[in-house]
Order: C-alpha cells, then sequence, then structure tokens
C-alpha cells in the first residue's frame, strides 16, 4: 500500500471519493488529494507501482474492461491498487482503480468511477467538469441510462463537500440535470447496466 506520505511528496491528486462519507466509520473515510495539471508534480506510473509494491497491477491501454465493458482514457494505462486511499483516482498519465472498494458497485457507478478520473486527464482539477465529463461519456458511449444515473446520485449524494469538492447532493443535481439535457428531457433506454439496485454507501473494506 502507498505510504500517505510519499503520495503528498508526489503532490498527487485524486478526485472521486475525495471526502468522508455522512455517518460512516473508518472504512468509509477517502483521504484527501488535489489533482496537479502538470505531470512533474506526480509520479511516473513505474514510479507509483513500485512505491505502491506487488499488490499493484498495471493494465495497458486499451486493456481494461469493467464488468466486461472495455473501457480506455486515450492512452493511459491503469493501475489496479486494491489498498488505495478511495474508488479512484488520478495522476498525469495514469488511472487508479481500487478493486476492493468498486466490487459491490453496480456496472454504471463503476464506469462513472473509471470516467470521472479520466475526465481529469483532459480538464484538469475542476471536480464539476471532470463529473460532467464522465456524463458526457456515458451518454455518447451508451452506457448510462436514466437508472444509472440515479445509482451515480445514490452513491455521490453519501459524500459530504470540502474545498475542492462541492457537496455529494449538490453534484448529483449538477449531474443529473446534466444528463437531462444531454438526453433531450427523455428517459433513455438502458444500455449495459448489470444492477437495478441503487448503491447507497460505499463499499466496505
Amino acid at each position: 500500500m502507498l505510504d500517505r506520505r510519499a503520495v503528498y511528496r508526489f503532490s498527487a491528486v485524486f478526485a472521486l471519493g475525495l471526502a468522508i462519507m455522512a455517518g460512516a466509520s473508518s472504512a468509509g473515510r477517502a483521504q484527501e488529494f488535489v489533482y496537479h495539471d502538470n505531470a512533474d508534480d506526480g509520479p511516473t506510473v513505474n514510479q507509483y507501482i513500485k512505491e505502491v509494491g506487488p499488490t499493484a497491477t498495471l493494465v495497458a491501454q486499451g486493456d481494461l474492461k469493467i464488468d466486461g465493458i472495455r473501457v480506455n482514457c486515450g492512452t493511459r494505462p491503469t493501475v489496479l491498487n486494491p489498498g488505495f486511499d478511495s474508488w479512484g483516482g488520478a495522476f498525469p498519465g495514469f488511472l487508479i482503480l481500487n478493486t476492493k472498494k468498486i466490487k459491490g458497485l453496480s456496472t454504471q457507478v463503476k464506469l462513472y468511477i473509471y470516467s470521472h478520473e479520466c475526465g481529469h486527464q483532459f480538464i484538469g482539477a475542476d471536480e464539476t467538469k471532470a463529473d460532467l465529463f464522465a456524463i458526457r461519456r456515458g451518454v455518447r458511449w451508451g452506457w448510462l441510462d436514466a437508472e444509472g444515473m440515479e445509482e451515480i446520485c445514490a452513491f455521490i449524494s453519501q459524500l459530504k463537500g470540502d474545498a475542492v469538492h462541492p457537496p455529494g447532493p449538490k453534484r448529483c443535481e449538477t449531474m443529473r440535470n446534466y444528463y437531462r439535457r444531454l438526453v433531450g428531457g427523455g428517459t433513455q433506454q438502458a444500455s449495459s447496466s448489470s444492477s437495478t439496485k441503487a448503491q447507497t454507501l460505499g463499499p466496505s473494506n
């Protein structure tokens, strides 16, 4: 597991679960990080894997599948790190997924997490823009439907706000309104969702 001091040495960034869940125990906590756009502010993917140790798995660009759905973030690889502090994260040049934390989530929430972190690669540190990037990608790529949007809202609404993240309910409202604009105010047909159960809390360790 990556030592937190090492993370701060690298001035890292991580985006999605970067808050303390309302009413949750320590298992629901997520370390706060701030995304830096400059690649010089973070480690290379090889440095990161070396720091994490043997629990980290590197998945090359184009090889990652989430519940059977192939995903990509341009040319950027993904590190699977079950010891990572949050559900997902991003340094400039690569993404991170905590396979242990996302295991209990629905397919569309997992894809949202991955796409949010991918969004940081293209739009930088802004959390709201990363959220909207994920929703836009979900609609365009056909994996996000109205049910999935509500699953994402149930997931994110449990998170408190902080210096860089709006409160979860506000993030939900912003994403839901954007989704409705993208689909023209109608109800999109179900696409690749594999679960009908909304996730109301983050997965436990």
